[in-house]
């Protein structure tokens, strides 16, 4: 099924969330912990950024000290999201046409999830990879 809604993805996801006072060591912890590639960062129930593995890999390369080191400082702040009620194919060229690996999930203005491309289905990546060939002989 190529019109998956993402709320279908995200519903029993219990997406890593933390506050943006966290420790760079803390979420990168906790990421291991979970076996995840993102954070989603809030302050006060809101979403204010994303930190990943590349933005661990920025701030340490920066010198940053883990132990010391708030998300505020290291996160991407206030990331792309998209809608619980968008498809699975529009969460997948919206990481394709941005390059993002990871896509917070929102739903009322709450961050309820956040999709990688690991996420989905053959038949979705298909159809993504069948747009981006016709795109490329157009263009």
């Amino acid at each position: 099924m190529t019109n998956r809604c993402l709320q279908l993805i995200v519903k029993d996801q219990d997406p890593l969330i933390l506050e943006s006072s966290a420790t760079l060591q803390q979420a990168c912890q906790r990421m291991w912990d979970r076996r995840v590639g993102a954070v989603m960062v809030v302050d006060a129930g809101r979403l204010v950024g994303i930190f990943t593995g590349r933005d661990a890999v920025r701030a340490l390369a920066r010198g940053c000290g883990p132990a010391d080191t708030p998300l505020a400082a290291v996160m991407t702040p206030d990331p792309d999201t998209i809608s619980a009620d968008a498809t699975a194919i529009d969460a997948l060229r919206r990481m394709s046409d941005c390059g993002f690996r990871h896509l917070p999930v929102v739903d009322g203005g709450r961050a309820v999830g956040i999709v990688s491309r690991g996420d989905f289905q053959g038949l979705e990546l298909d159809k993504l990879e069948g747009e981006t060939e016709l795109w490329e002989h157009i263009c």
